[in-house]
């Protein structure tokens, strides 16, 4: 039975060290009961209280870790169906498929393609996550050349797919250091499976054809020690795997059932033969509610708008999408080359940053973080004021960039032109267009002297 917040406050060490990310323990306790924590995260909890509280402040959906250090991956841990109610907190990895049937040129292709295939947008690098290396043959040796393959072109996240545990053994002498995500245990090798999983300790996913058999298996895992399971349903239709996993993820946080509380795999890759029906498929398991995607090959038309759906989808929707503040160099500047600031709202800075490019002029862009807000709703809060604009300028460093002392400021905030040029001191200030779509003509007019 689930603990209160308060029940739960009881059972800590009351420090208030700070130590699990939360400034007091009440604090620490109340996120343990809606759980948005996990007690692991206190140091100083102890074995008789941890006893008593690790099932009660367990997430629903146990979360899973593939990887190691700073660049592991880590799905599960969500608290909720929808994503109004709460931010989704883990997003879904996504991997490339290869196989023990393709050419090395075709692995090659594809491992190369896991590592080029990166966009840049509001500040953050989205790429794919992972390689999912299947056994079809049965030929351990060449599953391990595989393994080595993939480990040597880069990739640090790794899913072992066969259903013979001496292939994934074999495998894991060439990466077990790397945590990689075992598939799969099934009614037949389940015993075999677990037994490597613990051994190695690596997570393990669970298939079967049924959700009733599914949670058959996770018990028998979890009462083997096992924790960090991934549950594939065996669907291979997308009416199928989507109830599956609408109904997976409310059997864990709407009817509180432990043997399905765990994150979802799902394979596109088995799904179709047209890698464009793959992304399509990919986007309604998104947001509904998949922990990992296997591809069978990465194109940048399929895979960038999966990358920013997924992106879109585990932001709060309750901050605004925004960029990094600091220096964008564009068109490669000089020191003779115009400055122009404006608000990190995503939106703004994509479509300024996007004229800039395009009118070819090299050009400073200095970005002000105003929360996420437009120049206008900054300007209105009190976050793209004078106050605000002419400390970030001099402490940017921009000065040490250039030569001139001019600053171009959107046409939208011209009222604080005056009261900026008192705050810098040597500066020009210099009113830019209201429309972004004017900044072209706008830079090309411009001069230094």
């Amino acid at each position: 039975m689930a603990l209160s917040g308060i029940e739960i406050f009881k059972l800590l060490p009351k420090t208030n060290c700070g130590e699990c990310g939360v400034p007091t323990c009440l604090a620490f306790a109340m996120k343990l009961a809606a759980g948005q924590a996990e007690l692991s995260a206190c140091p100083y909890v102890s074995e008789e209280s941890k006893a008593k509280l690790e099932d009660a402040s367990a997430p629903p959906i146990r979360p899973v870790t593939i990887g190691t250090g700073a660049d592991a991956l880590k799905i599960g841990g969500e608290t909720v169906l929808f994503r109004h109610e709460k931010t989704f907190i883990n997003k879904p990895g996504i991997a490339v498929l290869v196989s023990d049937t393709m050419s090395d040129a075709d692995v090659e292709v594809r491992l190369k393609r896991l590592k080029e295939l990166q966009y840049e947008r509001v500040g953050l690098v989205l790429q794919a996550d992972m390689v999912a290396i299947k056994d079809t043959s049965g030929n351990a040796k060449r599953f391990e050349e595989l393994v080595q393959k993939a480990r040597s072109a880069g990739a640090s996240k790794l899913i072992l797919m066969s259903d013979k545990p001496e292939v994934l053994a074999a495998g894991l002498n060439h990466c077990a250091d790397l945590k990689p995500l075992l598939y799969a245990a099934t009614k037949a090798n389940a015993e075999a499976m677990g037994n490597l999983a613990k051994e190695k300790g690596c997570p393990l996913t669970v298939k079967s054809g049924t959700l009733d058999e599914v949670a058959e298996l996770t018990t028998k895992l979890t009462g083997m020690g096992l924790k960090d399971l991934v549950i594939d349903s065996g669907a291979r239709t997308v009416k199928k795997v989507f109830e599956d996993h609408i109904t997976i993820r409310r059997a864990a946080l709407v009817s509180k059932i432990r043997s399905l509380g765990f994150p979802t795999i799902a394979l596109p890759c088995e799904m179709t033969d047209d890698l464009m029906k793959e992304a399509i498929i990919s986007s309604i398991l998104i947001p509904k509610y998949t922990g990992i995607l296997v591809l069978s090959n990465l194109e940048g038309q399929g895979l960038f708008p999966l990358l920013v759906q997924r992106m879109n989808i585990y932001t709060d929707p309750q901050r605004p999408m925004a960029t990094n503040q600091g220096i964008y160099e564009i068109n490669a500047p000089d020191a003779n080359s115009p400055v122009c600031i404006t608000s990190n709202f995503s939106l703004t800075y994509f479509i300024v940053s996007g004229e800039i490019e395009g009118s070819r002029i090299p050009t400073w862009l200095l970005v002000l973080d105003t929360e996420g807000l437009s120049v206008m709703t900054a300007w209105a809060a009190g976050k793209f004021v004078a106050d605000t604009v002419a400390p970030f300028v001099k402490k940017s460093g921009i000065e040490g960039k250039i030569q001139h002392r001019k600053l171009i400021i959107p046409g939208a905030a011209a009222t604080i032109s005056g009261e900026l040029e008192e705050e810098l001191s040597g500066w020009q200030i210099m009113i830019g267009p209201r429309e972004a779509a004017h900044i072209p003509p706008y830079l090309k007019n411009w001069t230094a002297s």
